[in-house]
């Protein structure tokens, strides 16, 4: 027997659109970023799927984008585990800059290596690879197993962080996790099969709706 688990990357933030560094800072959705949230919430609830537990960070632009999902699904009441371990990637020392500053500043090569290479963290911050090391063990320890015994699983987390877990289900290099883009509000499902294995995947885009 198959069960699914659905990730969500959170909705646009304000520092999104102001296109800042965010990790670990704690920013809140935008307009555009709630109606992404309640976008993708509708496009599960067309799926028909019930849900028998939500996991998401300790940042409140993952929690809200979470909220707004389940108040369209139909299951406000949902049980929620928050966990720092489904944190952003912490971006240190950019936190808060401006990309093109980082890129006036430190250079356009050294900015690019830091936000797109797989092991060289940016000053004070994690890399992709630190990132994934923090999460898969909390994955693998407290949401596969949940799915694979049975449970339909909710993720709302981010983009750094979930590109880990998609890596994880999909066998990617850390090549191709580099080229990997999510994109905000847009649920990916999985169907995971007894095993812990993914058996089919797809992604609902939001033009769908």
């Amino acid at each position: 027997m198959s069960h699914i688990l659905t990730l969500v990357r959170h909705g646009q933030s304000e520092w999104n659109a102001k296109n800042l560094f965010t990790g670990w800072k704690d920013v809140d959705l935008t307009e555009k970023g709630v109606e992404e949230a309640r976008q993708a919430g509708r496009l599960l609830k067309a799926q028909g799927i019930k849900y028998d537990i939500a996991y998401t960070s300790a940042l409140i632009r993952a929690q809200r984008t979470l909220d707004l999902m389940l108040k369209e699904i139909g299951q406000p009441d949902l049980e929620i585990i928050r966990d720092q371990a489904l944190n952003e990637r912490d971006y240190g020392d950019l936190i808060g800059m401006n990309k093109d500053d980082a890129r006036k500043e430190f250079g356009e090569e050294q900015v690019h290596i830091w936000r797109r290479s797989y092991d060289t963290p940016p000053p004070g911050g994690e890399s992709l690879k630190m990132t994934a090391a923090r999460v898969l063990p909390y994955f693998e320890k407290h949401i596969l197993p949940r799915v694979s015994a049975g449970e339909n699983v909710l993720v709302s987390a981010h983009g750094n962080s979930l590109r880990a877990v998609v890596m994880e289900l999909d066998a990617l290099t850390p090549e191709q996790t580099l080229q990997l883009n999510l994109a905000t509000g847009v649920p990916i499902i999985y169907t995971i099969g007894e095993d812990g294995r993914p058996t089919a995947k797809k992604t609902l885009e939001l033009s769908a709706a």
